[in-house]
C-alpha cells in the first residue's frame, strides 16, 4: 500500500473513519488499497497540519500545509508536492505569490516583504531568474533588470525621481559603463567602480567579506536583505550630452531557459503510461536562494514624490 510520504505504518480504525498511529493521525477518505483518497486532514509526526486533497496517498489538488514554525502554503499539489499556483506565507511577514514546480518557486510569481518592498519577476528552480522588477517601498526606487542566479546579472534601469539609471550589474551592485538620464534631455555618461569600502574593517575580519550580495547564514531564509559587505559602487562621470535614445545601453531582454529534468521526466512518465509502464523518480531539492536588493547609491540622495508615473511591470501593491 503506497502513502502519502508522513504516513507509517497504520492501526486499526476506529468506527468514524479515524486513522491512529503512534506518530500522528489521519482523517479522511481512502481509496480501494486504503490509500488516502479524496479529502482528508492529517497531523504529521512533527506537529505540522496538512488538510486538503489526496490522489491515491499523495497530496495532490488543493490544499493547505500549516508548518509547526507558523509557516503556511496553500494551492496546487501533485504527487506530493508543491505544484501549480500556490501561496506560501512565511513566518517574518513574507509571503510568494506564483507558480511552482516540484515543490520549487519555477514561472512568474510575486514575492511580499514584510517591508513593503516587492519582487515581480520570473523564478527558475527557486532563483529569481530572467527579468523582474523590484520595487522599494521606502524611496519609491524601481529596478527593472536581468537577474541570474538569484542575483541582478546584466542589464537593468533604476527608476529615480526625477533620473534613471541605465547599465549593467553584478551580484546586485552596478558595475561598468553606464548613464543617467534626466527627464528625458540630458544624458549623463560615465561608469560605475566596485570597490572595497573604506570605512569596513578589514582586521580580523576576512570571512566577514562577501562578494556575493548578502548574508547567506540561513540558507532557508528568504531575505537577504544586506548588501556585498565591504563592497560600495563608486560612480565617475565623463562628459554630459543631449538625450537620444541610440546613446542608452540595451535595455534588458529575457532569455529562454533550458528544460529542466523534471519536466523531461514528465514527458517520460506519461508516454510510459500510455504503454502501462511504470515510471519511478528521483527528485534532487535545491536550497532556496531568493535575494532581497539594495539601491546603488545613497539613501539621502533619492528624493520622493508621489506624482511619478509607475513604469511597466503590473505590480500591485
Amino acid at each position: 500500500m503506497s502513502s502519502d510520504e508522513e504516513s507509517v505504518e497504520v492501526q486499526p480504525e476506529d468506527e468514524g473513519g479515524k486513522e491512529i498511529y503512534p506518530y500522528g493521525e489521519y482523517e479522511g477518505g481512502r481509496d480501494d488499497q486504503l490509500d488516502r483518497n479524496g479529502f482528508g486532514s492529517a497531523l504529521l509526526p512533527n506537529g505540522d497540519i496538512y488538510e486538503g486533497n489526496y490522489l491515491h496517498g499523495k497530496r495532490h489538488g488543493i490544499g493547505m500545509y500549516c508548518f509547526k514554525n507558523g509557516a503556511r502554503y496553500y494551492g496546487e499539489w501533485k504527487k506530493g508536492m508543491k505544484h501549480g499556483n500556490g501561496v506560501f506565507c512565511y513566518p517574518d511577514g513574507s509571503r510568494y505569490e506564483g507558480k511552482w514546480k516540484k515543490d520549487l518557486k519555477h514561472g512568474h510569481g510575486f514575492y511580499y516583504y514584510p517591508n513593503g518592498d516587492i519582487y515581480e519577476g520570473n523564478y527558475y528552480k527557486n532563483q529569481r531568474t530572467g527579468l523582474g522588477l523590484y520595487k522599494f517601498a521606502n524611496c519609491k526606487v524601481l529596478i527593472s533588470g536581468l537577474w541570474k542566479g538569484g542575483q541582478l546579472n546584466g542589464p537593468g534601469i533604476v527608476r529615480y525621481v526625477p533620473y534613471q539609471f541605465h547599465g549593467k550589474f553584478e551580484k546586485n551592485l552596478p558595475k561598468g559603463p553606464g548613464c543617467f538620464t534626466f527627464e528625458g534631455k540630458y544624458i549623463l555618461h560615465g561608469f560605475y567602480l566596485n570597490i572595497r569600502d573604506p570605512s569596513f574593517d578589514y582586521v580580523g575580519a576576512a570571512e566577514e567579506l562577501d562578494l556575493g550580495g548578502g548574508n547567506r547564514e540561513n540558507e532557508n531564509d528568504d531575505d537577504y536583505s544586506q548588501p556585498s559587505k565591504g563592497i560600495v559602487p563608486i560612480w565617475r562621470t565623463r562628459h554630459l550630452s543631449p538625450y537620444k535614445e541610440e546613446l542608452l545601453p540595451p535595455e534588458p531582454e529575457d532569455f529562454p531557459r533550458p528544460e529542466t529534468p523534471d519536466s523531461m521526466i514528465d514527458i517520460i512518465e506519461y508516454l510510459q503510461k500510455q504503454y502501462g509502464a511504470e515510471q519511478k523518480m528521483s527528485i534532487e531539492e535545491e536550497a532556496d536562494e531568493h535575494r532581497r536588493t539594495t539601491t546603488p547609491v545613497p539613501a539621502e540622495l533619492l528624493i520622493e514624490d508621489e506624482a511619478q508615473p509607475m513604469p511597466p511591470g503590473n505590480i500591485d501593491v
